[in-house]
């Protein structure tokens, strides 16, 4: 699941580096990627479903994500991914365990600070259709990526990310309707860094 979440992440902190784009779909992308850079922090609360009709899947449950810079913390189903920046922490409440990792430092890692600068050159946009409350823009990937195209909605009054949707190679179809988006709130840097103490009895399992 993390890796798709990626995908929302970078649609919602896009870049202005499309490739072979209709003028119409950069323009709008441009506007989004102007006014959610110019956000501090961002507070995310969402809807996550994963339906694949030929496996018969049909998954869906809720999450919540904030984030300042490369620091962030993804909530969802019982889990909670959290990263400063450097290192990353998984934590599965269930289990009363913490999984601890290096950050990501690769183009395609989990930070808005290189999804800012990296993640979105290799797609071709196209504005597919518009309403009087939304665009609807399609992104295909122009290298190999797991999946075949990106269908993201945006909220026309407010230029902000309302749905996206990604289209699994194996047919699975990955869908992130965003409830709630807030920003600029006063998110400390210890929110972005797993309180082991806050956990009695906690079984760490360091990966570094």
């Amino acid at each position: 699941m993390k890796k798709y979440f990626v995908s929302i992440l970078a649609v919602i902190m896009a870049c202005t580096t499309f490739a072979q784009n209709d003028k119409k779909a950069q323009a709008i992308l441009d506007n989004v990627a102007a006014k959610t850079k110019s956000y501090k922090t961002i507070r995310i609360e969402f809807d996550y479903s994963m339906v694949n009709k030929a496996q018969n899947i049909d998954d869906s449950f809720k999450g919540v994500l904030i984030s300042k810079g490369d620091r962030y913390k993804l909530t969802f189903s019982g889990q909670e991914i959290i990263s400063d920046g450097k290192t990353s922490w998984t934590y599965l409440k269930d289990a009363n365990e913490v999984q601890i990792n290096n950050a990501d430092s690769g183009e395609d890692s989990f930070t808005p600070t290189n999804l800012l600068s990296t993640y979105t050159e290799n797609y071709k946009a196209r504005l597919t259709s518009e309403t009087a409350k939304e665009q609807i823009i399609e992104l295909i990937p122009l290298q190999k990526k797991n999946f075949n195209k990106v269908i993201v909605t945006i909220e026309k009054a407010r230029s902000m990310l309302q749905k996206i949707s990604i289209y699994d190679k194996n047919g699975s179809i990955y869908t992130y309707t965003v409830h709630k988006f807030e920003t600029d709130l006063p998110f400390t840097d210890s929110q972005f860094v797993f309180q082991a103490s806050k956990h009695p009895g906690i079984e760490t399992i360091d990966m570094r």
